[in-house]
């Protein structure tokens, strides 16, 4: 008699939403709880190529923080398409420009890059600061110990 492997349906997929408050916390090491949780590794229920996870809603994203010399070092580059047109920018000005965006691609290096990957990183929520329009959802405050 063969095993079968589990594959939990749609209708028992609970999600969840949590709030993280990213005030201080390591960039790198915040990264990889989310991308934890929206993978839904956390799970008993986990499957690999299912989307398994929760949602997750970050504020304070503006006050993170990195070790070592990253702040002056660590260039975020993207080409545009046109010869000639690659993109750079410092981890300092990105993060002063828009520091949604350096959590959201922190994040997004951690997840599958597939369709699935695209799938689970819509539902990261990324806010600058301490507002989020999500009250309505009831995220669960989570602390991430450093």
């Amino acid at each position: 008699m063969e095993q079968k492997t589990y594959i939990p349906r749609i209708q028992e997929i609970q999600r969840k939403w949590y709030l993280i408050n990213a005030e201080g916390l390591t960039l790198g090491r915040l990264a990889s709880r989310i991308a934890t949780l929206l993978m839904g590794k956390h799970k008993s229920n986990y499957t690999p190529f299912f989307d398994t996870g929760d949602f997750v809603v970050v504020v304070n994203a503006e006050k993170i923080k990195v070790t070592g010399k990253k702040l002056e070092q660590k260039l975020y580059r993207h080409h545009t398409g046109y010869p000639g047109h690659l993109k750079e920018e410092k981890l300092v000005d990105l993060l002063a420009r828009k520091p949604e965006a350096v959590v959201r691609r922190a994040v997004w290096g951690m997840l599958p890059h597939t369709r699935l990957g695209r799938r689970l990183i819509r539902k990261l929520k990324v806010y600058a600061g301490p507002q989020h329009p999500h009250q309505a959802q009831q995220p669960i405050p989570l602390t991430i110990e450093e």
